[in-house]
């Protein structure tokens, strides 16, 4: 799910960030092509976030490890979510911006395609059964800078009172530098109305462990968004809140923990 992964002293150059936005969104929606002919639904949205307190990750000579230190970053998100014939996909792209004390730093970039296969959808059966809707094969690639993971395991979608998105992914987590792990990933939006306006709370929350020698770590950012669109007449189209992102051992490193408000506005179509 969403994260913002910057270093210092590192980053891409625009060139490269557009290069691997391209191959990624070009695989998804090949995909989405691919099965045109059964699609069911699709949403776009672009985001845009702002905070002043991320931890930036560098290395410490004197100490001798990896420490970090409080910048603040503007964010762009691209983000796709669709349903066809025999699952959904999820896709975003993270593009920041880190800038230290005035300094601009690298702009850095990270990604993230989710398809899903729905047993239900599959076999033509319904497979619900009390608050439980459907199991799903879930997978993750995530793409950010000089490394891939991949995740792949066993969802279940909930059917909860008011919650028309309540997941839970359970994953086998694969990292390049790190034992096979796991993590455990939940995603939720629950609208509601107070008077006359319409708000979403959504967000997610991803804890990785088992990842020897990074520790284990968690990260959770639960938004509150406003339907500005609706006070003109255009529900649905535009979003304004908060995003608070609160990470716990960051990017398994023992002792780095992020406390983060983010402005946000988000347009989707």
């Amino acid at each position: 799910m969403h994260t913002v992964r910057f270093e210092l002293g590192k980053g891409f150059h625009l060139k490269q960030v557009f290069l691997q936005m391209a191959v990624m969104a070009g695989a998804l929606l090949y995909g989405a092509t691919a099965n045109a002919g059964a699609a069911q639904w699709s949403s776009t949205n672009i985001q845009y976030l702002y905070g002043d307190s991320y931890e930036a990750i560098f290395f410490d000579p004197v100490a001798g490890k990896l420490d970090s230190e409080e910048v603040s970053a503007s964010i762009i998100t691209l983000e796709h979510v669709n349903g066809w014939k025999y699952g959904d996909n999820f896709f975003f792209v993270d593009i920041t911006n880190p800038d230290r004390s005035g300094q601009e730093l690298d702009t850095s970039f990270y990604g993230e395609i989710s398809p899903r296969l729905s047993f239900g959808k599959m076999t033509g059966k319904d497979l619900s059964m009390g608050i439980i809707k459907d199991v799903l094969i879930t997978t993750t690639m995530e793409v950010g800078q000089g490394f891939h993971n991949y995740l792949y395991g066993l969802a279940v979608d909930l059917d909860l009172p008011g919650v028309p998105v309540f997941q839970i992914n359970y994953y086998v987590r694969n990292e390049a530098n790190t034992e096979t792990g796991s993590q455990i990933t939940l995603v939720w939006l629950k609208p509601f109305s107070i008077g006359s306006l319409d708000f979403a709370f959504e967000g997610f929350l991803d804890y990785a462990y088992g990842l020897d020698p990074s520790e284990d770590n968690l990260i959770t950012a639960p938004r509150l968004l406003l339907d500005l669109g609706k006070t003109w007449g255009a529900p649905g189209v535009l979003q304004a809140g908060v995003e608070y992102q609160i990470w716990r051992n960051k990017y398994g490193i023992d002792g780095i923990d992020e406390d983060v408000a983010q402005a946000m506005v988000k347009w989707i179509w």
